[in-house]
């Protein structure tokens, strides 16, 4: 077998696993595309293997999937508003494809100028937790559109519970699919989870899961509440759809005499 022929293979292999942990993640459209890519890989390996086009023939390569997307996969299975840095990490341990750091720098603005030009034209945008005080752009962390309002709403029990709900998410995952990388960043969410012991290598994810559901069930009542009220007001103050995707910012708001407290 050539060498051609063993890289698709190889490739076949990644796409199929990559295909899986979408589907899994419950990421259907990120699924779909990664279907279509091993589709054409295994059209390639056709190619290569059966004769029906020349070996040295440069197969077209699969297109590079957005940005915007590889973002979408980590936010999805993570499922709460996420700094970039637990985005790139999640990436890495979960999927494939390269992201960089500076990729993600104007990503919601360039989300926001998107949607600003054409609301609504894609199925998702990269969009910002909003806070429950002001309605303004929550600092340095990043949702999904597709999520229900009071989703994206963070308020002052908001960061734990999120990062509760999150290692509840990764290690549930993880429980299915075990691996390395994976385990490593949920250890560095779960080491401050009372109850939870112990380094990555010894780390077991249904132990993450009971510790971090006995302290959800402290604080998410009172988080949830805060959220929903917030998220009525938003709906009711914030009359731009682009405001209630990515915030207002507070001189803005006074000047439309939205209330900030």
């Amino acid at each position: 077998m050539t060498d051609a022929a063993e890289e698709l293979e190889a490739r076949i292999a990644e796409l199929r696993a990559e295909v899986r942990r979408a589907a899994a993640a419950g990421d259907r459209a990120a699924a779909r595309q990664l279907r279509a890519q091993l589709r054409r890989t295994e059209s390639a390996w056709d190619a290569v293997v059966l004769g029906s086009a020349p070996e040295d023939e440069p197969m077209p390569e699969a297109p590079a999937v957005p940005v915007r997307e590889h973002v979408h996969r980590a936010l999805t299975l993570l499922s709460v508003p996420s700094a970039p840095k637990l985005v790139l990490a999640t990436h890495d341990a979960f999927f494939s494809g390269e992201l960089l750091p500076a990729r993600l720098t104007s990503l919601r603005r360039d989300e926001e100028r998107s949607f600003r030009s054409a609301p609504y034209a894609r199925p998702y945008y990269v969009c910002a937790a909003l806070t429950t005080d002001l309605l303004a752009p929550a600092r340095g962390l990043m949702a999904v559109s597709s999520w229900p309002l009071a989703q994206r709403m963070v308020g002052p029990l908001s960061p734990r519970v999120d990062l509760l709900r999150a290692a509840i998410r990764l290690a549930e995952h993880l429980s299915a699919q075990p691996g390395e990388p994976g385990v490593r960043v949920l250890w560095r969410l779960a080491v401050s989870i009372p109850g939870v012991s112990g380094g990555p290598d010894t780390l077991d994810p249904a132990k993450v899961v009971t510790a971090a559901e006995r302290e959800l069930a402290v604080h998410a009542d009172a988080d949830a509440s805060a959220r929903r009220a917030a998220a009525r007001r938003a709906d009711r103050q914030l009359t731009d759809p682009a405001a209630q995707l990515f915030g207002v910012r507070l001189g803005l708001a006074e000047r439309r005499g939205i209330e900030v407290r």
